[in-house]
């Protein structure tokens, strides 16, 4: 950290302000496995198993977090203290259940929702609808994001896609978040289940054969039959010239012999093509989701990704400004005192907005709506093959 520049609340300024900054601000942050096995476990999609990609010079590169992913783990934590304070807290109601005379509320945040303010569990609350569909036609007419800082600003911070609505506004990320493992070696599981079959007698094994026949169902996936764990549900042969075939089984994770890197990039352009309605709120609201952005990239956030896969930070991080030409410029925001000048310049951001956020901050999901919702042809559906 010697030798960055220190964080100051004229360098958010100058970075949200002048055009011919930087832009972009980037950060390669060195994980660790938790365990001293370097066993960890990606993802697992359908079809393909791992993402794992083989570079021209044989280098297995496994992705261990998505972009989508990460965004998902960074929003939530503007909903807790300190950071809670810096957005509007709106919740949807979806549903009421009395249990022994006691009233329970099923919700969500807005901040929880995967595709945030343009959720189809938004367009689905009759009064949240207007105001949020009145923030997308203005973004998208006239690039005002104001009316959004006021519902959703963590929408602007992490992107959407607006594909509901009227607006079709696509907005892309401020903050870009992605976790790979370098010189990765895919690793095989198997199990076997033992089941009580062995200790049931003739008859009692007869008749629930019968009845598993019958129900056109299978005696393992009951727990009533021994069931090996070798294969996974899959397309691919799970033999290939009578032996099987690792495409088919059940992965283990993988070994690690390379770095676990983090990349975040913090991008200042797409941010500032953002505006408010004059200069004075263009200003503000690129400074106010500057600092929520900022914060967002810099928080520490738990690296426990799934079970296997728990991660923890090695090194200092450094980040990087980076100019349109020339040097990257090393600059400090991840110590203390940077992290406390940060919150205090975000708190200060904020204030033009809190004062106009929603008084209502509670809506309630409308199951009619939703249904209408279903009818509706998505843009997708609507465009031409």
């Amino acid at each position: 950290m010697n030798n960055s520049i220190s964080f100051t609340p004229d360098t958010i300024n100058t970075w949200a302000d002048d055009v011919d900054g930087p832009v972009a601000l980037h950060l390669k942050q060195k994980l660790l496995a938790v365990g001293e096995d370097n066993i960890i476990f990606p993802p697992t999609y359908a079809d393909i198993g791992y993402n794992i990609d083989t570079l021209s010079d044989g280098t297995k590169v496994a992705l261990i977090d998505s972009v989508g992913s990460q965004a998902n783990r960074m929003e939530p934590i503007f909903k807790s203290e300190p950071y809670s304070e810096l957005v509007p807290q709106i919740e949807i109601e979806l549903h009421t259940k009395e249990n022994d005379g006691e009233k329970h509320i099923e919700k969500r945040s807005l901040l929880d929702l995967a595709h945030r303010s343009a959720d189809a569990v938004v367009y689905s609350c009759p009064e949240l609808v207007p105001s949020m569909e009145k923030a997308f036609r203005e973004l998208r007419q006239s690039g005002d994001a104001a009316p959004l800082c006021l519902l959703a600003p963590t929408s602007l911070v992490f992107g959407f896609w607006d594909s509901r609505g009227a607006s079709g506004e696509k907005h892309p990320r401020l903050v870009r978040s992605t976790i790979r493992a370098w010189n990765v070696e895919p690793l095989h599981a198997a199990a076997q289940f033992n089941s009580v079959w062995k200790a049931l007698d003739d008859d009692q094994k007869d008749s629930l054969e019968k009845e598993a026949k019958a129900k056109k169902t299978k005696l393992s996936e009951k727990g009533f039959a021994d069931a090996p764990a070798t294969f996974r549900k899959t397309k691919v042969a799970q033999y290939v010239d009578s032996s099987p075939n690792l495409e088919a089984r059940v992965l283990g994770g993988v070994l690690t012999s390379g770095p676990i890197e983090r990349n975040i990039t913090v991008n200042l352009v797409a941010l500032r093509a953002l505006n408010g309605a004059n200069d004075e709120e263009t200003k503000s609201v690129r400074r106010y989701l500057l600092a929520l952005t900022l914060i967002a990239a810099t928080a520490e956030i738990d690296l426990f990704l799934r079970e296997g896969c728990h991660l923890r930070y090695a090194d200092d991080d450094v980040w990087g400004a980076i100019p349109r030409r020339g040097a990257i410029e090393p600059i400090d925001l991840s110590s203390d005192s940077a992290q406390k000048s940060l919150l205090d310049y975000a708190k200060e951001a904020t204030e033009p907005f809190r004062k106009q956020w929603p008084t209502e901050l509670i809506y309630k999901f409308n199951l009619n709506k939703a249904k209408k919702l279903l009818a509706k042809k998505s843009e997708d559906e609507e465009s031409p093959a």
